[in-house]
């Protein structure tokens, strides 16, 4: 995470790695293998420096988000043989707190139509084809090892 000023509290966050552990990052953007692997492969793209609204990007950084769009589609595809994939840009619990600190990023989540066996664990995507999510609140936790495979499989189809 060269060169990210971490006196924002969201920066603050991705180096305790609340948010998940560092896949890769590009010039403008961070990808985050997220904690919750309900949906295998889920990640968070974060934009490097502080932003809250999507039309203060600049070219470049459009630029950068749709190679990242591509190749992170790309290598989920490769490693877990994902159906499609939902990308949201939310910010929506940033304001459950006064003063609200949002900060630019994008939830990038598989879907599968199928169940997916990765490392003696089946992965089951139960809202597939459904305009709803699963239950946020029903983080399913995974081992550190377990995650390591998962970093290390997106990493080796990850061509960034």
């Amino acid at each position: 995470m060269d060169g990210i000023p971490m006196e924002c509290e969201y920066f603050e966050r991705l180096k305790d790695h609340q948010f998940g552990e560092l896949l890769a990052e590009t010039e403008h953007w961070l990808i985050i293998l997220a904690p919750d692997q309900r949906n295998l492969g889920t990640c968070v793209v974060a934009l490097k420096r502080d932003e809250t609204e999507l039309s203060a990007l600049s070219c470049e950084e459009w630029a950068d988000l749709a190679l990242v769009v591509k190749k992170l589609e790309s290598a989920i595809r490769k490693s877990f043989h994902a159906t499609m994939f939902n990308w949201g840009c939310l910010m929506n619990s940033s304001y459950r707190e006064v003063p609200p600190c949002p900060h630019l990023h994008w939830h990038f989540i598989p879907r599968y139509r199928d169940s997916v066996e990765f490392e003696d664990r089946t992965f089951d995507d139960p809202c597939f084809g459904m305009s709803t999510m699963h239950d946020r609140r029903k983080s399913i936790p995974i081992p550190d090892e377990l995650k390591k495979h998962i970093k290390d499989k997106i990493r080796e189809n990850l061509e960034i």
